[in-house]
């Protein structure tokens, strides 16, 4: 009897002491809760928040300080424990960048390390901080800063040719806006798991280059390399949306890091009136197009020879990351053949401005430098065909239009039974089918003979084609209205080109007066729609067209099948 009470006291105790500890772990967890909750409402609390809820006599120092004072304040202390963040910050620094430059090194380098690096005695001065909108689950806070550091850094260089080149980094210079992202918010001190470091933008970073008993000029060109490979490591891993992730709290923090939302689909059409770098003959230009400065994810161009006015024609994808920061940068080369390549200009287009699933065609204006702008002399256009979708919630590619309106022919093919907008399918399809244009008329075309008239016609063609179709000539107008459609047979829409050409008869001949170059991604899309196109190469002139697509697509592997 007395067994059986012992074996029922002790089931009771021990459901008991279950009971109590799942109780107790609950408890704590909804403590967890509320401080991390708490802890993000007083983030959002300004100063005159925390006068209106404490008394004048529990302030604390600092609260009757200007914004001035506040910064003097900080500077102070981070000047006290500058010793501290210098050596946790060199051996960051030398873990989290020291592996990235083995992806930004030309040619010429074949390994790049720090042999030094310390961050000196001098430490930033903040001159201004602000703290952003944030959700319960982070805080993110930015600081205006200003450094003129006497860091000691050397590089340890190797190059292709076998040289060896011990490289100090002199007379540092930085001035930007450093982003802090405390993320997530924890119910242990200091309150945050972790902190994203990255810079608000592009910042000013002023550095020499100095070969430790020797001469930088002793082998060309790698000043230029090494200047160019600290620059890209620089923009790609801290300029924001890319940041260096710092565990405060152990911790999987891999939802920090960033990951692809979209995809960006780019035709290189052509360029125009290119800047000739060559004293002899005319420029062999190509184009180089990225996102983040990668050589594995930077995509090049065939070079097209002695050609101001180049036709390309080439399809790159590049996956996004951040559409609401990051851009495409173009830059157009000339090819100098064994020399380095000369750069005639280089654009960028905002990936903000796209609007997800529809085509934008943009002519981009060149510069010399996307930074300073200094020299307005014109280096010619690029001509874009751009196309960005984001990923959906499934493996794969998100349907890049409203599922409200019914879907184009390119997506009847791309649809799938199991995922939606196929990525990988897409690859695999040929767009055939009947391309329709409608020649309507042109208007303010430039006059071609001594009345001051014109008789013009237009040429049209594909450029993977050999079948040119031709308007009828309207005599003695700068005006002319045609209103003639033509078809044509098309094999392969995602990849050819339609050219117009706009002509003047003459008796013995005809001149040539402009022309507009076409891709048929929009018309594969909308299926349908009319537009108005400025003349290329001409004085004056626009031409209204209308287009229809009447689609055939088949498979690239039922095709070789047949």
């Amino acid at each position: 009897m007395a067994f059986l009470f012992g074996a029922l006291l002790g089931l009771v105790l021990g459901v008991a002491v279950v009971m109590a500890f799942a109780r107790l772990e609950n408890s704590r967890a909804e403590q967890r809760r509320e401080l991390a909750a708490t802890v993000s409402s007083f983030s959002k609390l300004t100063v005159q928040d925390l006068k209106t809820l404490i008394p004048p006599e529990f302030y604390p120092s600092w609260v009757s300080f200007t914004q001035k004072q506040k910064l003097k304040w900080l500077n102070q202390e981070l000047i006290k424990i500058w010793p501290f963040v210098n050596e946790a910050a060199s051996e960051l620094i030398k873990t989290s960048v020291e592996p990235v430059f083995e992806q930004y090194k030309s040619f010429i380098l074949a390994s790049i390390h720090f042999s030094k690096l310390t961050l000196g005695t001098v430490a930033p001065q903040f001159t201004g901080v602000q703290l952003l909108d944030s959700d319960s689950a982070g805080i993110i806070m930015e600081l205006e800063m200003q450094w003129d550091g006497n860091p000691n850094i050397v590089l340890d260089i190797q190059t292709t040719l076998g040289i060896s080149l011990p490289v100090q980094v002199k007379n540092i210079g930085f001035t930007g806006v450093l982003r802090l992202l405390f993320k997530p918010l924890v119910a242990e001190l200091p309150c945050f798991g972790a902190v994203c470091v990255s810079l608000r933008e592009k910042s000013k970073v002023d550095f020499t280059l100095k070969v430790v008993g020797g001469e930088m000029t002793a082998i060309p060109g790698i000043s230029d390399a090494i200047e160019g490979t600290i620059r890209d490591t620089i923009e790609d891993t801290l300029t924001w949306p890319n940041r260096i992730i710092v565990p405060i709290v152990p911790g999987d923090y891999s939802d920090l890091e960033l990951k692809p939302v979209g995809l960006l689909e780019v035709k290189l059409v052509e360029a125009r009136d290119l800047k000739n770098k060559d004293l002899v003959g005319k420029s062999d230009p190509f184009a180089v197009l990225y996102i983040r400065p990668l050589s594995a994810k930077t995509k090049k161009s065939k070079t097209i020879n002695n050609d101001l006015n180049p036709i390309w024609n080439e399809h790159y994808e590049f996956v996004v990351e951040d559409s609401s920061t990051q851009h495409l940068t173009v830059k157009i080369y000339d090819d100098e053949g064994l020399q380095p390549s000369e750069i005639i200009g280089c654009a960028r287009v905002e990936l903000a401005g796209l609007q997800p699933g529809k085509v934008k065609d943009v002519w981009l204006e060149l510069v010399k430098d996307l930074e300073i702008q200094r020299d307005k002399k014109p280096r010619g256009q690029v001509h874009l065909e751009l196309l960005y979708y984001p990923f959906g919630k499934q493996e794969g590619g998100s349907n890049p239009f409203a599922s409200q309106i019914q879907l184009t022919s390119l997506e009847k093919v791309l649809k799938t039974e199991s995922n939606g907008f196929d990525v990988n399918q897409r690859k695999n399809v040929i767009m055939r089918g009947v391309l329709s244009v409608t020649v309507i008329s042109a208007e303010d075309l430039p006059a071609m003979d001594v009345m001051g008239k014109a008789d013009p016609f237009v040429v049209l063609y594909l450029k993977k084609g050999e079948t040119k179709k031709k308007t009828r000539v309207v005599t003695e107008t700068l005006n002319p209205i045609w209103n003639q459609t033509f078809d044509f047979v098309v094999e392969d829409a995602l990849h050819d080109l339609l050219m117009v050409e706009v002509w003047d008869h003459d008796t013995f001949g005809k001149d040539y007066i402009g022309r507009c170059i076409l891709t048929l991604t929009r018309v594969i899309l909308e299926g349908e729609f009319q537009d108005t196109y400025v003349l290329q190469g001409a004085k004056s002139g626009k031409l209204n067209l209308h287009f229809k697509w009447t689609p055939q697509p088949i498979y690239r592997d039922r095709d070789r099948d047949q």
